[in-house]
């Protein structure tokens, strides 16, 4: 029980990943894919994941046999399950912060981040941009895969309620913002943006755990949600705050390119 309330005060992203769920971005695995293939990776790419979490994205990504894969998480514990999971003999994971990754100056062709520029307040989001900026060659890609808030002329009283109740849900001070929002910030970084997709929010509905997931796992979820009551209630809040604002909230990737 005390393990169980340990775990409890940790951020939404965390409870989902002990009770089993191995996609954890907003607008699910299909909108991951869409990120990645549009990333264009080939042979000749060297690429960085940004918080590379469990290591889902990264193996996608390393399916297209880049020539290198590098992971830059600060968090030691998920860096350990990134490095177990992500099968790419030229892949590696370090431990920095995305704003100073300790990577050379034009070091990669394509880098992206998924789910975490949202949970960062605004200097934080723009130093992480740089940052992608910075260790990028000339044309190289950058793409995100971030919560979103929609339409794009959303009230001010509205995104403030969905701040609110976001950061006391999943215990992170999240902050998403309109695609017109995410757009000016990469342009103002020095970014060209060239693509941009949609999928809705719908992390913790049934349909999207099966696509996500499949059956076996979104079987052995429920069954850790059956095991564990004070989990179960964390991630009723979370469903219920989801729906809630299920009208303005979605998931939008972008890649953008430097000039």
């Amino acid at each position: 029980m005390q393990k169980e309330n340990t775990l409890n005060q940790k951020q939404g992203h965390w409870i989902l990943a002990k009770l089993g769920k191995r996609v954890l971005r907003p607008g699910g695995r299909e909108l991951t894919e869409k990120l990645i293939e549009g990333m264009n990776i080939t042979s000749e790419d060297n690429i960085v994941e940004f918080a590379p979490g469990l290591g889902f994205t990264g193996n996608i990504a390393c399916s297209y046999h880049p020539k290198s894969y590098t992971g830059v998480d600060l968090n030691e514990e998920a860096a350990a399950i990134a490095r177990k999971r992500i099968h790419y003999d030229k892949a590696k994971i370090i431990i920095a912060n995305a704003a100073q990754s300790t990577l050379p100056d034009h070091y990669a062709s394509k880098v992206y981040g998924e789910a975490m520029l949202t949970m960062q307040p605004l200097d934080q989001k723009k130093a992480i941009i740089t940052e992608a900026f910075r260790i990028l060659k000339s044309g190289g890609y950058y793409g995100i895969h971030e919560l979103g808030i929609k339409p794009d002329n959303v009230s001010e009283e509205v995104k403030e309620d969905i701040f609110k109740e976001l950061s006391a849900t999943i215990r992170v001070h999240a902050r998403p913002m309109t695609t017109a929002e995410w757009t000016e910030l990469l342009e103002e970084q020095g970014f060209k943006v060239i693509k941009v997709a949609h999928n809705p929010m719908l992390l913790l509905e049934r349909r999207r755990m099966i696509e996500d997931e499949g059956w076996l796992r979104t079987l052995l979820i429920t069954f850790n949600l059956l095991r564990f009551p004070e989990l179960r209630k964390r991630v009723k809040k979370m469903k219920a705050c989801f729906r809630k604002h299920q009208e303005s909230l979605d998931a939008v990737a972008i890649i953008a390119q430097k000039p």
